[in-house]
């Protein structure tokens, strides 16, 4: 049972220290008894204190790593039932199903989909993570040639998928370095399943029909030292799955029940024939709450909104997407380039520099840190003025790049060129540019450095 942020003060060394980042020791034992501080934080708690706060301090749904390097997925460590009570946390991870029973051919494509289907959108990378490798064959050799082809193809993430443990023993040889997800230990199979996973030091599945089951088998493996377990509670109707998943959050979230206490693995591959439904499923999973999405294959027009509703979801709704201040080249400008100016906030940038590259313009794309603000909030906030434009400027370095000294700001923004000029000098001129950015294209293609 979770401890209360006066037990966990007892156990802290009473310092006041602020060397946690947290004024005080008592001001630190609530966060850690609300999940949101680490107890890593605090250099002096002593070793049995550690031992004793190890649950306070970890969060109600516990975190884990399928993979390593690039191709890693962390999933887990989620806090809340709702997005705007704090931000979640990790998004879930996409696999895509692939078993021993297909022609090379068609694996190679679905792995091939895998590595290549990537989309950016407002500057993030947006993909599918993980391959589900399941032997449906029940060949020990079949399955491990399936996986030794995967090895070889792609760098993501593997779930391995076997009902017999040997088999999954052979299938976790020729990638047992990559850290699989070993699925999955069932009552039947929890011992050889759960030594396979502590020998590898792999994650492992729990599988169970029905949550009371699947408390028992949780508990089982925890026993035996497994901590990083991903669980299924067996049922592949929707509304049964939809129940289950609302079930297993509320338990580990509101009632702090550690059996339950780990990410989800959801199937919506084995649930419909249909593809758009199970996109349809998928979504509904990606919302209330699967941590791991196994789709039956991947398709570009039904992968993309899914992909799409997972940042939107997963995004912290209190911090803005920004992007990085700096000098952007669109194009290949060069010294006789037009330069533009624009906050930071993503959405801006990026519909700001598509309309740019639209235009065939080369030009320079100055983006100044408004903390993620549009140009209008930003320039109520006090961010997006003149005098904080003009030390940009200075400091950008674009003056070294151009020979002419005029500047485009968006015409939203025409109050700040008066305080802009004065801020950059009388060499300089301050150009208004259109209000809307659609309208950019026309501007520029009528832009000069030697007229308007």
């Amino acid at each position: 049972m979770a401890l209360t942020g006066i037990a966990i003060f007892k156990m802290l060394p009473k310092t006041n220290c602020a060397e946690c980042g947290v004024p005080t020791c008592m001001a630190f034992a609530m966060k850690l008894a609300q999940g949101q501080a680490e107890l890593d934080s605090c250099p002096y708690v002593s070793d049995e204190a550690r031992a004793a706060l190890e649950e306070a301090s970890a969060p109600p749904i516990r975190p884990l790593t399928i993979g390593t390097g690039e191709g890693s997925l962390k999933i887990g460590g989620e806090t809340v039932l709702f997005r705007h009570e704090k931000t979640f946390v990790n998004p879930p991870g996409i696999a895509v199903l692939i078993t021993d029973e297909m022609s090379d051919a068609e694996v190679d494509q679905r792995l091939e989909r895998l590595n290549t289907l990537q989309y950016v959108r407002v500057g993030v990378t947006l993909k599918a993570d993980l391959a589900a490798l399941k032997c449906t064959s029940g060949n020990a050799d079949s399955f491990a040639k399936l996986v030794e082809r995967a090895k070889e193809k792609t760098q993501a993430g593997f779930i391995l998928m076997a009902d017999d443990p040997h088999v999954l023993q052979e299938g976790l040889k020729p990638c047992a370095d990559r850290k699989p997800l070993l699925y999955a230990a069932s009552p039947e199979t929890a011992e050889p399943v759960a030594a396979l996973a502590k020998e590898a030091q792999c994650p492992v599945a729990a599988r169970a029909e029905g949550i009371q089951d699947l408390v028992g088998l949780t508990t089982k493996l925890t026993e035996s030292g497994l901590k990083d377990i991903v669980i299924d509670a067996g049922s592949r109707s929707v509304r049964g799955a939809f129940e289950d998943q609302i079930l297993l959050r509320r338990a580990a979230i509101e009632q702090k029940h550690r059996p339950l206490g780990f990410p989800t693995i959801t199937f919506p591959c084995e649930m419909t024939d249909n593809p758009m439904k199970e996109a349809l499923l998928a979504s509904m999973f990606i919302a209330k709450y699967g941590s791991i999405i196994v789709l039956s294959d991947l398709d570009g027009s039904l992968l993309f909104p899914l992909l799409v509703q997972r940042l939107n979801i997963y995004t912290d709704p209190q911090r803005p997407m920004a992007t990085s201040q700096g000098i952007y080249e669109i194009g290949g400008p060069d010294e006789n380039s037009p330069v533009l100016i624009t906050s930071n906030f993503s959405l801006t940038y990026f519909i700001v520099s598509g309309e740019i590259e639209t235009s065939r313009v080369p030009a320079w794309l100055l983006v100044i840190d408004t903390e993620g603000l549009s140009v209008l909030t930003a320039w109520a906030a006090g961010k997006f003025v003149g005098d904080a434009i003009g030390i940009f400027v200075k400091k950008s370095g674009v003056v070294d790049k151009i020979k002419h000294r005029k500047i485009i700001i968006p015409g939203y923004s025409a109050a700040i060129s008066g305080d802009l000029e004065e801020e950059l000098g009388s060499d300089w001129e301050v150009q208004i540019g259109p209000r809307e950015a659609a309208h950019i294209p026309a501007f520029l293609k009528m832009w000069s450095p030697n007229g308007g």
